[in-house]
């Protein structure tokens, strides 16, 4: 018997997760243009850590960076090393079913919690060795090029601006 049977309920914190598929054809190199991190040992989701740009999956626009992946052509990726589920992704030609989910905040609480979240990884990364980084899919480089801060750079400069005005 699953314990949300009995009637209790699970707190999101105004998180909803909602599930879905994406077709994608692959470019000329068999690739989507996905970055994905996460994976066994170290993290027992797979998640889309980046999209590049001008790829079948930046057109498409269904997938997102924090995406978790959970299947490949029906085939679950559950247990899968980050690695194993590129080869995946990589063995199937001209086309590629992703199925995935996808955590959608509260819009009241979204901006905090996104800006908190980002600062957070990337106060977790500072500390790391690079190979832990990368195993996790949290490359530096992928970090310092983040649009997210980029942003949050920019409007802190707008508030200060103001604030010595």
């Amino acid at each position: 018997m699953d314990f949300y049977d009995h009637g209790y309920e699970e707190n999101r914190l105004g998180m909803i997760v909602t599930s879905g598929c994406v077709k994608l054809k692959k470019d000329a190199q068999n690739l989507v243009g996905i970055s994905i991190g996460g994976g066994a040992p170290y993290c027992p989701c797979l998640y889309v850590v980046q999209i590049f740009d001008s790829t079948p999956a930046s057109e498409d626009g269904s997938l997102q960076a924090g995406d978790e992946i959970t299947g490949v052509n029906g085939i679950s990726v559950k247990g899968k090393t980050k690695v194993e589920a590129a080869r995946l992704i990589q063995s199937f030609k001209d086309e590629v079913i992703i199925n995935y989910n996808k955590l959608h905040a509260d819009p009241k609480q979204g901006k905090t919690l996104d800006l908190i979240l980002k600062k957070v990884k990337h106060r977790i990364v500072e500390t790391m060795e690079s190979s832990t980084a990368d195993a996790l899919g949290l490359s530096r480089a992928i970090l310092v090029n983040d649009g997210m801060i980029k942003k949050l750079e920019e409007l802190n400069k707008t508030s200060t601006y103001f604030l010595e005005w």
